[in-house]
């Protein structure tokens, strides 16, 4: 578990998975709303923007476009957030099956995945707490084992 007690603990969360992260992974953020989600995606995007020498664009959260598509200078980054999906089967035609493995995928609200949900992605469950929030960082030991210690919160 880490702490995330203010929005600049957060923002350093995103910088630090931003470094970490390669197209082909993909990323589920779960909690309720308000946990951050939206907030630790966007830290992620601009923190991968800033890495590759670019500007980072507007990010938007993608509540109503459902996915949103970024030209990051390392490739790829995919943000979802799918708290309006009415059902999975609306997922194909987002497109969100196609990005798996080719982008980096940020997914909010990834219940609504179903079983759609790549089975090595890692799992970052936020949760508010005081002022703040707390993150819990999961996912198969065998692929997230480097990811998990360098953040702290592995092995």
């Amino acid at each position: 578990m880490l702490a995330l007690p203010d929005a600049v603990s957060t923002d350093a969360l995103g910088q630090a998975l931003a470094a970490l992260l390669r197209s082909g992974d993909t990323v589920l953020l779960a909690g309720p709303i308000g946990a951050g989600k939206s907030h630790l995606a966007r830290a992620l995007i601009r923190a991968a923007f800033r890495a590759g020498g670019a500007e980072p664009p507007e990010v938007p959260s993608p509540t109503y476009t459902l996915v949103q598509p970024y030209a990051a200078p390392a490739g790829e980054i995919v943000h979802a957030d799918l708290y309006r999906l009415g059902d999975t089967s609306e997922l194909e035609e987002l497109g969100l099956a196609e990005a798996f493995g080719t982008a980096l995928c940020l997914v909010e609200w990834p219940d609504r995945l179903g079983g759609a949900a790549p089975a090595d992605a890692l799992r970052i469950d936020l949760a508010p707490e005081g002022d703040g929030r707390r993150a819990t960082l999961s996912g198969d030991p065998s692929r997230w084992a480097d990811t998990l210690a360098a953040l702290g919160r592995g092995p």
